[in-house]
């Protein structure tokens, strides 16, 4: 018995070591910006320094004197998954678009507290530095909670909001297709485990089941993730933004918006439900809602030409006649 004993002991030894090993060899070091930036800034970049120690990277491009439109990314993205739109509306519209704190090439403290609230004051303080007056506010995913957090604190500021496939609604639906690196980063256990390995299989998974079409999540891509969420600090924000509290929110928080409203989702997404997008569609008073067959969770990337064109033809409404815009009409 003592040496069966042994012998599995020494096993459970071997595996402990073996585990500790494979967990030492997917262990990857932060990327220091200097290098980041040599291959992610682009002539359109642009930084600001807002309080709080923020190192802002933004782009604002397009009409210099057009309507200004701010685009608000999701979560684990950047600004770059804009630039089709940007593509389409600049010749018409200023478009300004920015990393939130955690994110792309923007830079934090150390011990920075991110949160839905912080990141609704940083886009609007930007916006203020930028003096861009009035502005349509629009986000995809958590920019998208981020865009109506924005309306709601700052509604003499924001003119308009697009939601694309947004976070937060006040009919909020579980997810059916949750990525497992979403499940392990609300784990508190698994949380600090997953921070520094090599996260790529888990970005890719998830990337995957965001875009829907499997040819869109290209090496680069996946490379832009995977290289951008390893900027110092971000990993510490992206692992902790999620799980700070909220106060609530309601349909009658929504119902008390004043405010014209576009929201745009993907029939097919994962992530978000369809269900999400129509909660704040019969919320918000007078929100036009527009769905997607067969698309999920990032229209803007994966169908730019026809989303573009639906964005553009709301933009010009707002610029029509006041009877039309009091009724609502396209």
């Amino acid at each position: 018995m003592k040496r069966l004993a042994r012998i599995a002991l020494m096993i459970v030894g071997v595996i402990a070591v073996a585990l500790v090993v494979g967990y030492l060899a997917l262990l990857r070091a932060d990327i220091p910006y200097a290098r980041l930036e040599a291959k992610y800034v682009s002539p359109a970049s642009r930084f600001m320094d807002l309080p709080g120690g923020l190192h802002i990277h933004y782009r604002d491009q397009g009409k210099p004197n057009g309507p200004p439109v701010v685009m608000v990314h999701g979560f684990s993205a950047s600004l770059h998954a804009w630039e089709p739109w940007v593509a389409r509306l600049g010749r018409d519209y200023r478009v300004v678009t920015l990393d939130l704190p955690g994110h792309g090439l923007t830079r934090a403290p150390a011990g920075y507290a991110a949160s839905i609230d912080g990141y609704a004051d940083i886009v609007d303080a930007a916006a203020q530095r930028l003096k861009l007056g009035p502005y349509v506010v629009v986000g995809n995913s958590m920019g998208g909670a981020c865009a109506w957090d924005d309306a709601l604190r700052h509604p003499a500021h924001v003119r308009a909001m697009v939601l694309v496939d947004a976070a937060g609604s006040p009919s909020r639906t579980k997810e059916t297709g949750e990525p497992l690196i979403f499940k392990l980063m609300a784990s508190p256990v698994a949380r600090p485990l997953i921070r520094d390995i090599d996260a790529r299989p888990l970005v890719e998974g998830a990337l995957k089941s965001a875009y829907g079409d499997p040819a869109l999540v290209t090496p680069a891509l996946v490379d832009r993730y995977v290289e951008l969420s390893r900027a110092p600090g971000h990993r510490d924000i992206l692992l902790t933004i999620q799980s700070r509290p909220r106060a609530p929110v309601t349909a009658e928080t929504f119902g008390a918006m004043k405010l014209q409203t576009l929201v745009m989702h993907g029939a097919s997404d994962k992530l978000i439900p369809l269900a999400d997008g129509e909660g704040f569609a019969r919320a918000i008073p007078g929100a036009r809602l527009i769905t997607y067959p067969g698309v999920g969770h990032v229209p803007m990337e994966q169908i730019p030409d026809r989303s573009a064109a639906d964005l553009a033809a709301f933009l010009k409404s707002l610029d029509g006649p006041p009877a039309e815009r009091k009724a609502g009409k396209a």
